[in-house]
């Protein structure tokens, strides 16, 4: 099969790094004669933008597809950023109710998306499962209805209320980031704060449909509603979890004292912090999740400010075109 490479590229995600990954993909590009047309964003928001002006290009996949486009290029976009730059473009995907793949080069501070899914986080190994790749890959996501303000859309990595979003918030507002950004350390910047959180993060209640079931929660200090195991850079908070099954998973740890939320952070670096008695984890394919007293809020790693939240989640699909390293023999 022909490829048109789309690339679109955030120079400013991982504090400018990705401008650097670029290049290398570029020239990976030029050495190898691919047929490709860059766009580069300028503004927030910009990748939506782009996304606009060039969707009518870019072709669809079906079963058919490979036969379909053996005489003619297949045109492929391939975002080079964050998570939150390739949220964008899926976002306006579905704002625009097309179903598209899209490939991806991670080059952000967290790049969650790609450990979940097996997508190296080296642009040119990255590069390598891309152009190897001879279909898309099914990728289990999930969409999201806020009632209080009436916001939709589609989630990667996951939508955290309390510790993760608070941290989230923090970490994108402070000039260490970008400092450690500069040393790829981009993921040692949610550690630096999450010391912090965890003492001035409150309990506040939420109550959870699933499952047919209602459930009340009165001091909730983490609640994540999650695709893939990781959040805030490589913690892998549901290591349960798995983006290729139809299914959506959902952490709540509830905090009863100082003490007890200290020994699940020492759990939680030493990998058991499922045995903790005040970890809770349920799954299913539709959830409801109300927080009425206003609390931070972050959707694949983007802060949704402090609100309350009346959400409700249900899984879709969104094809990513690379070769799952883990599942070839």
């Amino acid at each position: 099969m022909k490829f048109h490479y789309h690339i679109l590229i955030n120079p400013a995600a991982g504090s400018g790094n990705a401008a650097k990954t670029a290049e290398t993909i570029i020239q990976l590009l030029d050495n190898g004669d691919y047929i490709y047309t860059p766009y580069y964003t300028e503004n927030p928001g910009d990748e939506r933008v782009i996304v606009e002006r060039i969707i009518d290009l870019l072709s669809p996949w079906s079963a058919t597809s490979e036969q379909e486009h053996v005489d003619r290029s297949f045109h492929l976009l391939v975002v080079i950023g964050g998570d939150g730059t390739l949220h964008e473009v899926v976002n306006q995907f579905y704002a625009l109710d097309r179903q598209l793949p899209v490939s991806y080069i991670p080059a952000g501070s967290g790049n969650d998306f790609a450990r979940g899914i097996g997508l190296s986080r080296d642009p040119e190994k990255a590069f390598e499962q891309i152009i190897s790749a001879e279909k898309p890959q099914p990728i289990n996501t999930f969409r999201y209805e806020e009632k209080i303000r009436e916001e939709r859309g589609v989630v990667l990595n996951n939508v955290g209320i309390g510790l993760d979003a608070l941290i989230v918030a923090a970490t994108n507002a402070s000039s260490s980031k970008k400092l450690l950004n500069k040393y790829r350390l981009g993921s040692a910047s949610y550690a630096l704060h999450l010391v912090k959180a965890i003492f001035t993060q409150k309990t506040f209640p939420i109550l959870v449909e699933l499952n047919g079931k209602t459930l009340n929660f009165e001091r909730t200090f983490l609640c994540t509603t999650t695709n893939v195991p990781y959040f805030g850079g490589g913690i892998a908070i549901a290591p349960m979890a798995d983006p290729k099954k139809d299914m959506i998973d959902l952490v709540v740890v509830e905090k009863p004292n100082l003490p007890a939320i200290l020994r699940f952070l020492i759990q939680l670096l030493q990998k058991k912090h499922t045995q903790n008695k005040h970890y809770q984890h349920y799954t299913s394919s539709r959830i409801r999740i109300v927080s009425v007293i206003p609390q931070y809020g972050q959707a694949d790693g983007e802060s949704m400010g402090e609100r309350s939240f009346d959400m409700n989640f249900s899984t879709a699909t969104q094809y990513i075109w690379y070769a799952d390293k883990r599942t070839e023999k």
